[in-house]
């Protein structure tokens, strides 16, 4: 067969199919690509595109997807993570102080509030530890873990850890369920157990600081996830030989993104500057864009 007068019949045909598969990817773009590209404005939309893939083929064709409307839905968490990532220790060891005022700074920016490592010159033995999970802790003479969760939901999330067979270290939150009030709830809700114990000059001044430490407000961050929670201590613990340097309630933990599995990870945990007690106990996002 002589191919030769069927060559001009042959770059017919594959120009023609060329041309089909350029309009073919040019539509497909035309579709897609403007949100695609929207999403990835800037270093921030970079970051988002590979932090949530699918949120980018989630909006309606039609729809211009700008950048505030793209910052509403994405949980800055992730930023928090990634700008953390470049200060904090690669092991779960104590600060030196550079590490300890970059992280302090870093968090008071973001959060709002002052994130401080020492108050009225009292420090932690440690700010970055392993966290571990606790029990609940009984509130008011009378209490049991069933009253700790108010619908099925919270008791399936929550319910399981159990009760602690002891009170926490300053005792019941409360004297009488009839003087249980919200901000004693809260209190247990999101309690943290801290080694006090381990305090520089804690015998030597145990009245000064039992005082102190009581219902202490602190800021814990997951640096690997950047999810945070407004916690206050309400005991003290763990032992030394458990490998870990703060609890959580189950609440607490949940928060961090710890709640599952071990139910211990590396959190960052500082004290916070609120002496008129306004910023509020539970789960913390962001107050700006970083």
């Amino acid at each position: 067969m002589n191919f030769t007068n069927q060559k001009p019949h042959f770059e017919h045909l594959k120009r023609k199919w060329k041309t089909k598969a350029e309009k073919a990817e040019s539509n497909l773009w035309d579709k897609h690509g403007r949100h695609l590209k929207q999403l990835a404005l800037g270093s921030l939309g970079g970051l988002m595109l590979l932090a949530s893939p699918s949120q980018a083929v989630l909006h309606p064709i039609n729809q211009q997807v700008s950048r505030d409307d793209a910052l509403k839905n994405y949980d800055r968490s992730v930023l928090l993570a990634d700008k953390l990532k470049n200060i904090v220790p690669g092991e779960a060891r104590s600060l030196n102080p550079d590490e300890e005022n970059q992280i302090t700074k870093t968090l008071s920016s973001v959060f709002g509030f002052r994130v401080m490592a020492e108050i009225d010159d009292v420090r932690l033995n440690r700010n970055f530890g392993f966290i571990g999970g606790e029990q609940h802790l009984y509130r008011y003479p009378g209490d049991n873990v069933y009253a700790h969760t108010d619908t099925s939901s919270d008791w399936a999330m929550y319910g399981t850890a159990g009760i602690a067979s002891g009170l926490g270290a300053w005792g019941y939150f409360a004297p009488s369920k009839e003087s249980f009030k919200d901000k004693d709830k809260m209190r247990e809700k999101y309690y943290l157990a801290i080694q006090t114990f381990l305090v520089p000059g804690f015998a030597e001044n145990f009245a000064r600081l039992r005082d102190f430490f009581k219902y202490r407000k602190m800021i814990v961050v997951n640096p690997h996830s950047g999810q945070a929670v407004v916690a206050e201590i309400g005991d003290v613990g763990p032992s030394e030989w458990t490998g870990k340097h703060l609890g959580g309630s189950p609440e607490v933990m949940e928060a961090l993104g710890l709640a599952t599995g071990p139910q211990k990870g590396e959190v960052l945990y500082f004290f916070i500057d609120d002496p008129e007690d306004e910023i509020q106990l539970g789960p913390v996002k962001t107050k700006v864009e970083l």
